[in-house]
């Protein structure tokens, strides 16, 4: 790695792709690197699926010498882990744990028993289990990063973010680690709508500052400005208005076609409830909250007007990712060079000295909530600059939401140290203390048992339960 023009570039630069193999946010990441001139180098792509590497290998240097890519750089499929991280400056992980197969016994078999889950990746029953078989992935990721490239910057995508990061940080402490989502930059937006509904002046994402505190997907905005402006009362009354109805963000799309679209009722009613804004989507929103107030049932999910991402309709979704993939490989069609909204790129740039940021990230707490344990990862916002990644102090939960945040660290920890130790009567606990886990002992004890199984070969220590 390299500086040059005065160090207003840098060149050389090795980024190790864990899971480069995706087919939405590998292209979104080769979309963000060709728009930034400040910085060339190599991405290194593993998967275990070597071919969609290879994929992604070919699309990414298709698009090197086009004159519309300002980054140049080249892309190498490698298949091996430590082959991809050795000497690496950034280490970016997006990576699927397990299969559909596992992903339907998550999100679908709590259904029997009455549980609605939105998305099942973070929290609840599909939270945890999916945990469960991700954190030995992860350690097998932390240890090679201590091996290879024990000074990179490692950057993760894969839910459950927060103990993805955390196990990061378990199996490697000295490990530069965090972990980036796209969930709070919505809610900015929001907040630029509701000023543009009051004033006619849309407000950038850029020029909402805000205080943000919480743990990921279960997020707060206890202070919104423009300039010196109080947004917080813009946005009361941007609630009172479209309380009942729901807000379309974009006007293109409704929630009614779109699972991953909502009318933001969830997002409101939390607000009139605790006066500071969940700054998340609702369907990650509702399954941090007890089930009975937005995941009763599908009718009630409908009432609140946001959708229950289903299996079988991620598995169409790859089908048309890869009949996309053999279309750009083949030349029918053109790679779309786009505007992504992720900060990875920015984030790197600011590391290495381009251009230092402020934005919402999760890391270890260092004190920046000060009520929460020591340790464990939250999300806050932090600086980016050569000095590194430095959390700022968000200050304590706001009273009432505190109780919800806690409940949610409480049940991480336990879930970290059952997969770490493969205790896994540890994570029954997280599990039946769960808000969405509302039913009789017997059936969480019978429902964990079953998920745990349906899982069982990605986890190391499962012969240990007989």
């Amino acid at each position: 790695m390299k500086y040059v023009d005065n160090g207003k570039k840098v060149e050389d630069v090795k980024i190790a792709y864990v899971g480069g193999g995706s087919r939405g946010w590998a292209r979104g990441l080769m979309s963000d690197l060709a728009q930034e001139a400040a910085m060339s180098g190599t991405v290194y792509l593993y998967d275990i699926d070597f071919a969609a590497a290879k994929a992604n290998e070919t699309i990414g240097n298709g698009i090197y010498d086009r004159e519309d890519v300002l980054g140049k750089w080249h892309y190498k499929a490698v298949e091996t882990l430590e082959e991809a991280l050795q000497d690496a400056n950034f280490v970016v992980i997006s990576i699927l744990p397990g299969t559909f197969d596992e992903m339907e016994s998550d999100v679908h078999l709590p259904e029997k028993y009455g549980i609605y889950q939105s998305v099942g990746d973070s929290v609840g029953p599909g939270g945890i289990i999916r945990a469960l078989r991700t954190i030995p992935m992860y350690k097998v990721i932390a240890e090679g990063i201590a091996k290879c490239c024990p000074e990179a910057w490692v950057i993760n995508y894969t839910n459950p973010m927060s103990l993805c990061t955390a196990a990061l940080y378990a199996y490697f402490p000295k490990i530069k680690a965090f972990g980036c989502c796209h969930e709070v930059f919505g809610t900015q937006k929001i907040l630029g709508l509701a000023y543009q509904e009051k004033y006619g002046k849309f407000l950038e994402r850029e020029e909402v500052n805000i205080n943000v505190l919480g743990v990921n997907h279960f997020t707060w905005i206890t202070e919104a400005r423009y300039h010196n402006e109080d947004l917080m009362p813009i946005y009361a009354e941007f609630v009172d208005k479209h309380y009942e109805e729901g807000y379309i963000v974009d006007s293109s799309t409704h929630w009614m076609n779109n699972t991953f679209v909502s009318a933001e009722r969830v997002k409101f009613d939390l607000f009139k409830r605790y006066g500071v804004i969940a700054a998340a989507g609702d369907r990650h929103l509702a399954e941090f909250c007890p089930g009975e107030w937005y995941l009763k049932d599908p009718e009630t999910v409908k009432a609140w007007k946001f959708g229950l991402t289903t299996v079988d309709w991620r598995r169409d979704d790859l089908k048309k990712k890869i009949e996309k993939t053999e279309k750009l490989l083949s030349g029918e069609e053109k790679f779309e060079i786009r505007v992504t909204g992720e900060e990875g790129v920015r984030q790197m740039k600011a590391i290495l000295g381009l251009h230092p940021i402020v934005t919402n990230v999760n890391l270890p707490n260092q004190g920046q909530i000060p009520d929460l344990p020591l340790g464990v990862v939250v999300e806050t916002n932090a600086s980016f600059s050569p000095r590194g990644v430095q959390p700022i102090c968000a200050g304590p939960l706001p009273k009432g939401v505190d109780s919800l945040v806690r409940r949610v660290v409480y049940e991480q920890q336990l879930t970290l140290e059952a997969a770490i130790t493969g205790d896994y009567e540890l994570a029954y606990r997280a599990f039946a203390n769960d808000a969405n886990v509302n039913i009789p002992l017997k059936d969480s004890r019978e429902l964990f048992d079953q998920m745990v199984k349906n899982t069982a070969k990605y986890l190391p220590d499962y012969a240990k339960i007989k």
